[in-house]
């Protein structure tokens, strides 16, 4: 049973984004890239904090020491403790900002973080800027901080997931309207033999996704009303109705994992979405995965 969507924090992003379940924190983290925030819901007092940075926040990524995250800034990728707001200076910088600026990014069974880019369509002053092209590139940074380019010619790279048996790679490309499957290999972290997986569903565009126990898909369908669950050989299972117009990114959270929370944007949105840009909850009877962590034997400085 997956029940409707509360409204949890009524945040107002612009474009909410990089939803993740921080166990420790007994908190949500999530950004507003046009913002240039990040935000933390608390489960204990639902109460929520905000922080800002200097450019545009696309992503967070839990690390092997709790108290730190990876934050993925439109030209870069550096750690943070909230605790005391510590930022460390950066693991890798973009090549081509800001004519390009990273986006979607998760860290896969391996520790090894992933990152998606895209044209950059976020002005300096986080005004909404244009969108299009095929500038984007996948690519991959282990804890040596070696990077990879895996695939290049992205519109937006969007949905980074692994399967529970780490045996398949989930990734998206928004303005092509499809997220592919590739197999993945545990033991070196290799990708390779893609072919589509959800290509061509009609709501929406695919935003960020996340993936349950059971192996199965749940993906944000930007400018959809919708998240849909897709089972493990690409038939749809299920379409989650969303009061909102532009849903981003979900992650699974809670004691239990069965929790959905989902971020969602107010930018492009009809007048009617009173609470686009807000936190949304979704109760449903299927667990997550514990978020994946990047690997990190110590700070940078």
């Amino acid at each position: 049973m997956i029940e409707a969507p509360i409204c949890v924090a009524p945040a107002g992003d612009v474009c909410g984004e990089g939803a993740v379940w921080h166990a420790e924190h007994n908190a949500v983290y999530w950004t507003d890239i046009n913002r240039f925030l990040i935000h933390r819901f608390q489960l204990a007092d639902l109460s929520m904090r905000t922080w800002q940075f200097d450019e545009p926040v696309t992503a967070l990524i839990l690390t092997t020491l709790p108290d730190t995250l990876v934050v993925v800034l439109g030209s870069q990728v550096i750690l943070w403790e909230p605790a005391t707001d510590t930022r460390h200076n950066s693991l890798f910088h973009l090549e081509g900002w800001p004519k390009v600026r990273l986006n979607d990014a998760r860290a896969d069974p391996r520790g090894t973080l992933w990152l998606g880019s895209m044209r950059n369509n976020v002005n300096p002053d986080g005004s909404a800027g244009e969108a299009g092209g095929q500038d984007g590139i996948l690519l991959s940074l282990d804890s040596t901080r070696k990077s990879r380019i895996w695939r290049k010619n992205i519109g937006i790279a969007n949905t980074l997931a692994w399967s529970p048996d780490r045996r398949h790679f989930y990734f998206g490309d928004s303005m092509a309207n499809v997220i592919w499957v590739y197999d993945y290999d545990a033991a070196t972290g290799a990708i390779m033999n893609d072919r589509p997986f959800l290509q061509g569903f009609t709501r929406g565009l695919p935003d960020g996704s996340t993936m349950d126990s059971e192996g199965y898909l749940w993906n944000c369908r930007y400018y959809g009303r919708c998240i849909v669950r897709v089972a493990p050989d690409g038939v749809i299972d299920h379409v989650i109705e969303m009061p909102v117009q532009n849903i981003t990114t979900c992650t699974f959270g809670g004691h239990d994992l069965k929790t959905l929370y989902v971020t969602t944007a107010r930018s492009e949105a009809p007048s009617h979405d009173r609470l686009g840009g807000s936190l949304f909850a979704i109760a449903t009877d299927v667990a997550g995965q514990p978020e994946n962590r990047f690997i990190l034997a110590a700070l940078a400085e």
